[in-house]
């Protein structure tokens, strides 16, 4: 799946990026859709491969995540990779970076010696975990399971962490840039994986998906079913998507409670199963009931 550049609510901007894997290009793809020029600085290749690790275990996501980037190498603990690296950041707006702060004082990028080298350069952190935790290794799934995201023994659908972290990350840009035009200088944030998570996950900590919520399968008109050759995700949530649903199945709705009892759901489920796909798809356009069919 890909998309297009369709804003330009970054053009004339210059964004830096030394992040690898996911969260970072994921965040400079942002950028680069938003108009800005992009440019990423990766180790040199290994043995023609390149050094990012998504180029080497998904190279078709590289390549999505990288299209209209300039990608340059340079060994950066060299005196030519430390002089072209310094370079660039002077033509630079926004430096992502997602290294650990160790590594980035031992490359000279903490934010001390690089606001005092380049007043104007903004950076954008993305670690693990905020603050003093940000030494800690980890990874998107432990992310997960400490926002209490990872119920059960299967790994969840998508790399959550990763792609909140990305937009929190493309959104800290437009904050650095707001307050650089406030104030001149540029400005640092640091965006955490961890805290990514546990932002998605407060839907689940309010009760909302939890099992004895409306949206975590309490509500009949909410839930994945069953049909005749597939299933369907239905989502008659609001009083007038679940008349439309009940109308359509013969249930009678004689209060709020009506949805939530094991009656509904049964009788739901039951509708449903005698149904195929574009039957139901049709009932969703002809009656306006939200739903979304996936056949076997």
């Amino acid at each position: 799946m890909t998309a297009t550049a369709t804003h330009t609510t970054l053009q004339g901007t210059r964004v830096l990026s030394l992040a690898l894997n996911l969260p970072g290009p994921a965040a400079l793809m942002r950028c680069q859709r938003l108009g800005a020029e992009c440019v990423k600085l990766e180790p040199l290749p290994r043995h023609g491969v390149s050094a990012d690790p998504m180029g080497a275990y998904n190279p078709e996501a590289y390549a999505v995540m990288h299209s209209g980037v300039r990608v340059v190498h340079a060994d950066l603990k060299s005196a030519e990779g430390q002089a072209l690296l310094h370079t660039e950041l002077a033509q630079t707006d926004v430096l992502i970076t997602s290294f650990r702060p160790s590594a980035l004082r031992k490359l000279g990028l903490d934010w001390a010696t690089l606001s005092a080298r380049h007043p104007r350069l903004s950076l954008v952190e993305i670690v693990g975990a905020p603050g003093d935790r940000a030494e800690e290794p980890g990874h998107d799934l432990t992310y997960l399971a400490e926002a209490g995201l990872v119920p059960d023994l299967h790994l969840p659908a998508t790399l959550f962490a990763d792609m909140a972290g990305a937009l929190q990350a493309s959104e800290a840009v437009l904050q650095c840039l707001l307050e650089r035009a406030r104030s001149g200088v540029g400005a640092r944030r640091e965006i955490a994986l961890s805290e990514a998570a546990r932002w998605l996950a407060l839907p689940r900590h309010w009760g909302l998906t939890r099992p004895e919520g409306a949206v975590g399968g309490a509500h009949a008109g909410y839930r994945v079913y069953r049909c005749r050759d597939g299933r369907v995700a239905l989502a008659a949530l609001e009083p007038h998507f679940a008349a439309a649903l009940c109308q359509q199945a013969g249930i009678a709705i004689t209060g709020p409670e009506t949805l939530f009892s094991a009656a509904t759901h049964d009788a739901v489920a039951q509708f449903l199963a005698g149904q195929t796909c574009a039957a139901l798809d049709t009932l969703a356009q002809q009656h306006d009931v939200p739903l979304y069919t996936l056949a076997d």
